[in-house]
Order: C-alpha cells, then structure tokens, then sequence
C-alpha cells in the first residue's frame, strides 16, 4: 500500500487505557474502542488479525477438520433442551423478539452443533466428526484488561464427535498437538494448565495460558526450560504456589500472569444425552454420541503478541516461519520522495508486492515520522532508499531488531 492512499490510525498520544498493552494497539492505530468492552479494528489492526486467523485455519484443515457456520442469534428452546439456560451468571445475553420468543447471543456453540448434527449423525459409521467455526462470540462480561474481557470477541471454536472413549481420546490429543504448532509458529510462550469444566461440562480440560506481565489470571508456571507445567486458581492443584517443586519436570514454580488462549474440553455425553444426539452401533444398540470441544481466542494471541514482544518504540511481530502476523513484510523508505529516490522506492515496492510492503510516498512526513511509524507497526524490515544508493548503488535493508545489511536492488525481494 502507498502511505498517501492509506488511511493509519496511528497516534502520538499516549492513550488513556491502564493496560500499557493496549494502549500500544491504540497507539499503533489497530484498534479503537467503541464503549466498555467494546473494540473495532483498523484496517492494519485487521489484516494483523486476518493473517493470525488464516493460520489458525490452516492447522485446523491440516487435521481434518471441516468448516461450518452456527447462527450467532438462537432460540432459548436449545438451550433449555441442554439446561444451560441461565447458567452463564449473568453472562449471557438475552432478549425477546418481536413475537415475544426468548433469544440470545450464543456465548459458546456445544447446543448449535449437537442440533447440526442431529438427524445425519445414525451411524456409529458416520464418526468421528471434526468441525470448526471462527467467528464472533458475546459474553455480558465484566470488562477489563482491554482486549482480555470483551463482551464481543473473535474465537475459533471446535467440536468432536465420536462412538467410542478411544476415538475422542485420539482426536483431543491431534487438536492439542494442533495448538501446540500454532502457538509455537506465532512465537508465543505459554503453559498448559489443567482446568475445571465449570459451565462446559464433561471429565476434563486443559487451557493454554500465554506469559503476561498483565494477564488475565494468576499462574504457576514451570521455570524449567521446555516445560510447559501451569497452575491457576481454577486448576485442580491451584494449592501449588510459587516456589513448589514442579511435578512435570521437578523444576521450580514462579509467580506471573497469564492470558487464556486456548482451551480444550472432553465433554463426554454431557450434551448429546440432554439433546438426544445419539447413533446405531453394530450390535443394533444405539448409544449417545461422545463429544469434545476445543477453542481459541484469536483477539487474545494478538493481545498476548504484543505483550510478549512489543519494545519502547512500538509492535514487534515474529518476521520468520509459518507465522508471520505483521501486517507488511516490509516499510520502503526513501530519503525524499523525488527524482531518483521515488522512482527506486516505486521500483521496489512493484517487485516486492503492493500488499505486502507500506510505501512511504507521503511528502509531507519526514524521515523520521516516517521510521518512527514504521517501528509502532512493528513492520520487520525497512528498505532505505538514500545516500548509499546514490553513492552505490545499494539500499539499506534494516530489519525490526535493528540489524543492517546493504543490499542491490534486485536482491530485495529474495531477502524479505
């Protein structure tokens, strides 16, 4: 994109927000918000999120999975079928419509797949299943922490179905190992915390939790390196304190926090028995479906991005493997936008893609707004078109950690 065709949202205001993390995001133009616990994404904070989503969809089509689409809006008669109405302490957003029908805004989708499923799912034959959504999900949270308690949110859920204990147990564990790759491509350091099912149901979860300074829990974590042992206060040895011998590894437990990225559920037949979801089995019996879910909070690992990497001058985004998020791979800088210089930054910006690199083209910024706005993006590398060009012909290739390297022309777009 050209600078002078594109509309940033970046500021030098320090922002409002307690959370030093999003007021980065505010700061950097990604976000904006709208009310409490309500934000809007810019148009760089969403191609940020696009790239985090695609690659949460690719690890999810890499394992079988198959896309569906659930109504955001359902009946309180499903919901009533499973007994999860009015559980959600407070938490679920209800209403009437027009024809006095009970409603709300799905928090989670247990209830929608189950009804999905029903009437093609008869056959132990027919499993297992592995379908996924990502969409946008609405809790009457209490909101805080910017990003981390929103009351509307984007979330990839899962659902598993399944005849047999063995058949779940195999495919909770591809799922595992799934957000394990997708944490691991996105740079993020986290833990896995045993979990209470609470609302959920079922025998047991695991959540993944991302290292925060600020967080959204308390956490345990193993200080060993490769392990990945955690304990929150909702964890059944919530009693371990920092300090304790970790029982993973035998390493120690420090105090931090943590942000919920993930979380993974066996739900067992909590809701196909209440919904009547069940199949024929060889033997002619039938037998209520077992079932899993597994989800993922897409605008938290942006969250938990910027605050795991952000420095004093902006964003940082990972700028190697399958898990590139930033949002151009590449800011071309010249000196001035004239004469040779722009025709050079132009050459450059048609040979290295007009989507993935920001041209900075606007004469009216200096050089230094420019570089400035650039490192708050946290764009991974700057092609400086300048004196070493006219002296060299050579541009200056800096990359986001400040590592410089001179570099011909046409060798640009190889090396980003």
């Amino acid at each position: 994109m050209r600078r002078s065709e594109l509309t940033l949202f970046t500021s030098r205001e320090p922002g409002s927000q307690d959370n030093e993390t999003v007021r980065l995001a505010q700061r950097a133009g990604l976000i904006r918000q709208f009310g409490s616990g309500l934000y809007g994404f810019a148009p760089t904070g969403q191609r940020i999120r696009g790239r985090i989503i695609d690659h949460v969809d690719r690890e999810m089509r890499a394992i079988g999975a198959r896309e569906i689409s659930l109504p955001q809006l359902n009946y309180s008669g499903l919901w009533e079928e499973s007994g999860r109405w009015g559980e959600f302490g407070g938490e679920m957003f209800t209403f009437e419509n027009r024809d006095g029908k009970r409603m709300c805004l799905a928090p989670s989708h247990e209830e929608g797949i189950v009804h999905l499923l029903t009437g093609t799912i008869r056959s132990y034959e027919d499993l297992p299943g592995l379908y996924y959504q990502i969409s946008r999900k609405h809790r009457d949270d209490h909101a805080r922490s910017g990003l981390l308690r929103t009351k509307e949110f984007t979330m990839k859920d899962a659902y598993s179905v399944h005849a047999t204990a063995d058949s779940l147990d195999e495919q909770y564990e591809r799922v595992r190992e799934a957000y394990i790759r997708i944490f691991e491509d996105l740079d993020i350091e986290f833990v896995i915390a045993d979990a209470e099912n609470n609302l959920m149901g079922g025998s047991a979860s695991e959540e993944f939790l991302a290292v925060a300074d600020t967080g959204s829990a308390d956490l345990r974590r193993c200080s060993a390196d490769g392990c990945r042992f955690g304990v929150t206060d909702e964890s059944p040895q919530s009693g371990l304190e920092a300090g304790a011998e970790c029982p993973e590894c035998g390493g120690s437990l420090v105090a931090t926090e943590g942000v919920e990225i993930g979380h993974i559920f066996k739900l067992g037949t909590r809701y196909s028995e209440s919904m009547g979801l069940t199949v024929d089995l060889a033997d002619g019996s039938r037998q209520d479906v077992l079932m899993a879910s597994y989800g993922i909070g897409v605008d938290r690992l942006l969250y938990s991005l910027i605050e795991q990497h952000a420095d004093d001058d902006g964003c940082r985004w990972s700028a190697d493997g399958s898990g590139i998020v930033a949002p151009y791979a590449a800011a071309i800088i010249p000196l001035q936008y004239d004469d040779e210089l722009a025709a050079v930054a132009d050459y450059l910006y048609e040979d290295c893609g007009p989507d993935q690199t920001l041209l900075f083209d606007d004469p009216d910024q200096s050089i230094g707004e420019r570089f400035a706005e650039s490192d708050l993006l946290g764009i991974p590398y700057k092609i400086i078109v300048g004196n070493e060009f006219r002296e060299g012909g050579e541009v200056e290739l800096e990359s986001r950690d400040g590592e410089t390297e001179y570099v011909t022309v046409e060798k640009v777009p190889e090396r980003i």
